[in-house]
């Protein structure tokens, strides 16, 4: 597997999760949020956060600041256009639907597409 499918899968498992995917939404919509605030967002442990915020920032999603004892979180520059234009990079356009329609048909009918 090439570098860009590695990187691809990666993101791919990091956003599978609904708590870290949801993570990610509240810091695009922020700008820039710490730790401490996205814990009272989501109810949950501050080692809970702070695991689901690695997986996001190992995958290249997120960065960390450090300032003074806290960490601010950011969605990283170009990491989700990045991303995006990977995954149209590794799956070949769709067919037309005038295409998809025709070898549906011959398929209903028991021949080769």
């Amino acid at each position: 597997m090439d570098r860009e499918s590695e990187r691809a899968v990666r993101v791919a498992k990091a956003l599978s999760d609904p708590t870290r995917y949801e993570l990610l939404r509240r810091i695009a919509a922020a700008r820039e949020i710490n730790c401490r605030d996205l814990t009272v967002l989501f109810r949950v442990s501050q080692a809970t956060v702070s695991h689901h915020l690695k997986i996001l920032t190992d995958a290249g999603l997120v960065r960390a600041r450090r300032e003074g004892q806290f960490h601010f979180f950011s969605v990283r520059p170009g990491a989700l256009p990045g991303h995006a234009r990977a995954l149209l990079r590794a799956f070949p356009k769709e067919e037309g639907a005038g295409a998809r329609k025709a070898t549906a048909s011959r398929a209903r009918r028991g021949r080769a597409a």
